[in-house]
């Protein structure tokens, strides 16, 4: 940090650029998450560190890098498969404190200097802006001495009506990512309402599929300033997630209208303010004028209904998994589940536990790892004794993409180590795996398409018991009206056809609620932007003033949200 600290410092002469190149690998990496920039990208080898870190740095004036003596120490770690030494580092800007991660391989650590292998930087608090100083601004007396004046309550109702007034921030989607982000504009004082078109906060879960639960377990998922109860199980039953969803709302007073469709918005340049429009619970209009909407309608919120041609021939039932929800009904009746994915194999062992007669129909090669312990391999950093959970989120965010698909392969070559069985008995079965991008896995997969994959919770082995029957969708000649015709001849009857065909991304939705235009002048939102080595568009300002986008897994949008919020307020604060 000394040798770093000098070769920012200004007067450093011509070969600054080349004095801190030299402090890093010439494979190292830069990530930075609005510490130096109001954006999150990743900049890899020495050259184009140092290029793009010093003037950053200087514009931002970065200085004071040290080790943060109130978080977790410097340790030896593995990562990725290199024995390296972690820490965690504290600096300030002009801004703010901020906050990084650096990590220095073992075989450099005797180098002079030694030289970052990683180095994370990111924002942690705007000066007099930070949570706790926001908290005592919204302090309010011990007592009122008018006792026949609004309490509590009544200030809420009042407030949430939002009467003759707007918000400066809506949010679109009122699921963990709009909840999330809610919670953490709240804290910085940013006045925050959140849509969804549910009858109840938590339904986008209450209401899905009857056996769903988290495949991940209870230590990544925590949310934002309230942890789940230490009584809870490791993995948490859709309906639990639900009902806390809604006592989240409430504990960390949320402004919520339910029964609320965002119908969509125009940008008024002029006002700095979108014209949103919005249909009520009572079935009227109202337009909102927030200088902010943040979509958070999911990375997989709206169905995907491919073309299969012949398919209107059926005579029976059809339903996107979204809508799946009556298994009994079905029982001792044919049903044909289409696609591999988590959603497609939890509907077919529902079914199948209900005694329907289930055949799923495969249309493309999936990842298959069963729930524990493989599919928990990738989120390692949570388990056991150690830092704390925000400190594990700050390793965690820490990680560039190269350095985490080097990560990711290493435990994907675990995990069908472990699986070797199932995997052998699924191929006999006739069912087609394959790997993630480079054999990287499922986190990735679902980072670029948000599916494809499928945790084993049992319904493997009724594949490869022959239970749950497999055929490939290359073999279906045609639909009929009862069933479908193989190319081999045979007919299979149905009665249901459920179409878990996955979700389409959260860009689906920008050309039909805000515009071609503003849809062009945006692009890709969710998958990676291979030039940052980031997801597109994602927590961070877009081309577009005033639109911003979350979603993703509970840890992600706990670990992001507090970047999202500290742009908004840096935006409403007028900070550049």
């Amino acid at each position: 940090m000394d040798h770093f600290n000098a070769a920012l410092a200004p007067g450093q002469g011509a070969d600054q650029l080349a004095q801190l190149g030299l402090l890093f690998r010439p494979d190292g990496h830069w990530r930075d998450i609005i510490a130096m920039d109001w954006r999150i990208a990743t900049i890899s080898g020495r050259e184009a560190v140092a290029a793009a870190l010093l003037p950053a740095a200087t514009a931002r004036a970065a200085q004071g890098f040290t080790m943060d003596a109130r978080r977790y120490p410097p340790r030896p770690v593995d990562r990725a498969g290199e024995p390296c030494f972690e820490a965690i580092l504290r600096f300030e800007t002009r801004l703010g404190t901020a906050a990084g991660i650096i990590r220095i391989k073992q075989a450099d650590a005797n180098a002079g200097p030694p030289q970052a292998w990683t180095l994370m930087t990111a924002l942690h608090s705007l000066e007099g802006h930070d949570e706790e100083t926001e908290r005592l601004a919204r302090e309010e007396p011990a007592f009122e001495r008018d006792f026949g004046g609004p309490n509590w309550l009544d200030k809420r109702r009042q407030a949430v009506r939002y009467e003759g007034r707007d918000p400066a921030v809506l949010v679109v989607g009122g699921g963990h990512a709009g909840l999330t982000a809610a919670a953490s504009l709240g804290a910085l004082g940013v006045e925050t309402l959140v849509v969804d078109r549910m009858a109840r906060v938590g339904d986008n879960w209450r209401l899905r599929y009857h056996g769903l639960k988290l495949h991940n377990q209870v230590y990544s998922n925590h949310l934002p300033y309230l942890p789940f109860p230490k009584t809870w199980p490791h993995y948490i039953p859709k309906d639990k997630i639900a009902n806390w969803l809604e006592f989240y709302a409430e504990a960390m007073e949320i402004d919520f209208w339910t029964r609320t469709s965002f119908e969509g918005a125009e940008y008024d340049t002029a006002a700095g303010r979108w014209n949103a429009r919005l249909t009520l619970a009572d079935g009227s209009s109202r337009v909102l004028h927030p200088r902010h909407i943040v979509m958070a309608t999911s990375v997989s919120g709206t169905p995907s209904l491919p073309v299969i041609p012949t398919l209107d021939r059926f005579a029976g039932k059809v339903v996107h998994s979204s809508g799946f929800s009556d298994p009994e009904a079905w029982r001792g009746k044919p049903v044909f589940v289409f696609g591999t994915g988590t959603s497609a194999h939890d509907i077919a062992q529902e079914l199948h536990g209900h005694g329907a007669q289930v055949t799923m129909v495969q249309r493309s090669p999936t990842l298959v790892t069963n729930v524990e312990p493989s599919a928990q391999l990738y989120d390692g950093i949570y388990y056991g004794d150690g830092p704390s959970l925000e400190d594990r989120d700050l390793i965690n965010t820490s990680f560039p993409l190269p350095v985490m698909k080097q990560a990711h392969k290493l435990l994907t070559d675990k995990s069908r180590e472990l699986d070797a069985p199932l995997l052998e008995g699924l191929e006999k079965a006739g069912f087609r795996l394959e790997y993630g991008e480079d054999g990287t896995g499922w986190p990735l997969k679902y980072r670029s398409r948000g599916g494809g994959y499928y945790f084993n919770i049992g319904c493997s082995e009724l594949i490869i018991r022959g239970e749950v029957g497999l055929i490939q969708y290359a073999d279906i000649e045609s639909f009929t009206a009862t069933g479908l015709a193989l190319k081999d001849g045979r007919q299979m009857e149905a009665g249901l056809m459920v179409l878990a065909t996955g979700y389409k991304g959260p860009d689906h939705l920008v050309g039909k609620l805000f515009g071609a235009e503003v849809a062009a002048r945006v692009g890709q939102v969710w998958g990676f932007d291979h030039a940052k080595q980031e997801l597109a568009n994602m927590w961070m300002r877009t081309a577009q003033p005033g639109l911003w986008f979350t979603g993703g897994s509970f840890s992600q949008c706990r670990m992001y949200s507090r970047y999202l919020a500290m742009q908004v307020k840096a935006a409403e604060l007028g900070l550049g």
